[in-house]
């Protein structure tokens, strides 16, 4: 709209990304904040305030670099579901959106055995299969950690069945990742 107007809502994070507006209990919206591990909540009735914490690294040992979770999106039905940086998986949060906890389970975290390198962005087709991105922000060395154990940046898609599909190996970043209105074309940024 040609009379909105840029406003600050809320700041003093060390990475925020992941931006996702939840219509449910008035309207909110939840974003990432990945070093220190949390997914923030934002309300214009209630403000600010830590959502989720762990929210993307779930280990034990303390780690630096970028290990919280960076994509939030929504399933089909109305799950929370984000890209794991920390724990290189795509995962649902085992808890409704009301009462966040820091359960999870994994939808995908290998491709032919060898994990990922940490989950960036998602989207979800109509179809209920889920594409996401997966270059190596996640990792503390990022290309260069011992820990890659997959040679690529690649773009996937996990199909309902579980199974992972390789869409495309050859971005040296992907990142962004969404689908025209129609769903004929998938954008990666």
């Amino acid at each position: 709209h040609k009379d909105a107007k840029v406003e600050i809502l809320a700041e003093g994070f060390a990475w925020s990304e992941g931006p996702l507006w939840v219509d449910k209990d008035g309207g909110y919206l939840l974003f990432t904040d990945i070093p220190p591990n949390k997914i923030m909540r934002w309300s214009e009735a209630d403000g600010l305030s830590t959502y989720l914490t762990p929210s993307g690294y779930t280990g034990s040992e303390p780690r630096g670099g970028e290990p919280g979770a960076n994509g939030l999106i929504l399933d089909t039905r109305g799950r929370l579901v984000m890209c794991h940086h920390g724990d290189r998986r795509m995962a649902r949060m085992d808890a409704p959106l009301h009462k966040p906890a820091p359960r999870f389970v994994t939808l995908a975290d290998r491709f032919e055995g060898k994990r990922f390198n940490s989950p960036n962005d998602a989207v979800y087709h109509s179809s209920g299969e889920l594409y996401f991105t997966d270059p190596p922000y996640g990792l503390v060395k990022n290309m260069d950690d011992p820990a890659k154990e997959i040679p690529f940046q690649g773009v996937y898609r996990v199909k309902k069945d579980g199974s992972v599909d390789l869409l495309h190996k050859e971005l040296s970043r992907p990142n962004g990742i969404a689908f025209s209105r129609d769903e004929k074309k998938l954008y990666v940024a």
